[in-house]
């Protein structure tokens, strides 16, 4: 038994089971907490690169295949997305056409660039006019630098899925370099991510988009590094629960799979959206087999937890066991840090 936070964690070790097995429950959904801290996101691009799609597959639970109905923005979008409960994405989805974007520089460059804390500027990788697309790019970034310098800015080179395979790594790094550049002439400095809303690469974007609007997050790193020791788990990966991007993970035996997390994220939140088509909620899954226990379940109110074990000889019950035991610490954690 060992203490962790407010909590008993109990360990037990014992013999193996043969074969393997897969367990899914359904349950209700826990209501989210009460918000409190507001954060505007500008979300740009010229119209057409896909800033609505990626929006709704991951804050509106679309499909990429349903996101082909939607029409173009008109002027700007308003949305209010509550993430971990307390902290709530002011989301302004901009249209991308050109009367709009002139405008937005021009007569509402006060209003559209003050206090935002994250700028969000999609590029489709095959647009037919780069040119412009560059020159409003460079536009977003003075108007930052002039309203909100401290915004993070982040680049979205998109429907990447358009590019041979083999040429997509070269043509991103072109395309970073190039936006980098325009960047540090304005002493600003961007991060940037190839994606698609056809694989798991949205969802990475996201969750290290989002993750940078978390404060004092290595307050939540440290305590689920503690709980991956306590657990003996090869992984324990936090998810946010309405989205199930990634909010923090713990390793202790390395992976050869850098994207196990989104492909994760993408597949349960797919396997969430059928199930709701049946009027029923998912709440936990457990996959068991000879080489590993991984265990998906509703953490706190506004998370989900997976634990991956391959120690043998440790029992699922006692992950469940530990996992229980420590919801409450984690609760007050996530509650003090938002």
């Amino acid at each position: 038994r060992v203490r962790f936070g407010d909590s008993d964690i109990l360990l037990s070790f014992f013999p193996k089971r043969s074969g393997s097995s897969y367990f899914l429950t359904m349950a209700s959904p826990n209501s989210g907490a009460p918000h409190r801290e507001l954060a505007k996101v500008l979300l740009m691009g010229k119209s057409g690169a896909g800033k609505t799609s990626m929006r709704s597959i991951i804050f509106a639970n679309y499909l990429a295949r349903d996101t082909m109905r939607l029409g173009a923005t008109i002027d700007v979008e308003h949305s209010h997305v509550r993430f971990l409960g307390n902290l709530v994405l002011n989301l302004w989805d901009c249209g991308g056409q050109e009367a709009f974007m002139e405008n937005y520089f021009e007569s509402q460059r006060d209003h559209i660039f003050r206090n935002v804390q994250v700028l969000i500027y999609v590029f489709d990788i095959e647009s037919r006019e780069l040119a412009k697309d560059i020159e409003y790019y460079g536009s977003c970034l003075a108007a930052v630098r002039q309203n909100s310098k401290n915004a993070r800015i982040f680049c979205l080179i998109h429907k990447m899925d358009l590019i041979p395979e083999e040429q997509r790594e070269p043509v991103f790094r072109q395309r970073e370099h190039e936006l980098a550049e325009i960047a540090a002439k304005l002493e600003l400095q961007v991060t940037c991510f190839k994606t698609s809303i056809w694989d798991e690469t949205l969802y990475g974007a996201w969750s290290q988009m989002v993750y940078s609007l978390i404060p004092n997050s290595e307050v939540l790193q440290t305590q689920l590094d503690k709980l991956c020791t306590i657990c003996h788990a090869d992984e324990v990966v936090l998810f946010e629960r309405a989205t199930f991007l990634v909010i923090s993970n713990a390793v202790r035996k390395a992976h050869g799979d850098v994207h196990r997390h989104e492909k994760v994220s993408n597949i349960i939140k797919q396997f969430k959206l059928s199930s709701s088509k049946t009027q029923a909620q998912f709440a936990t899954m457990q996959v068991r087999n000879s080489e590993y226990s991984a265990f998906i379940e509703g953490f706190t109110l506004t998370t989900y937890v997976m634990v991956i074990i391959s120690e043998p000889s440790i029992q699922p019950a006692t992950t469940l066991l530990n996992i229980d035991a420590s919801r409450s610490h984690f609760e007050s954690i996530i509650a003090q840090l938002m």
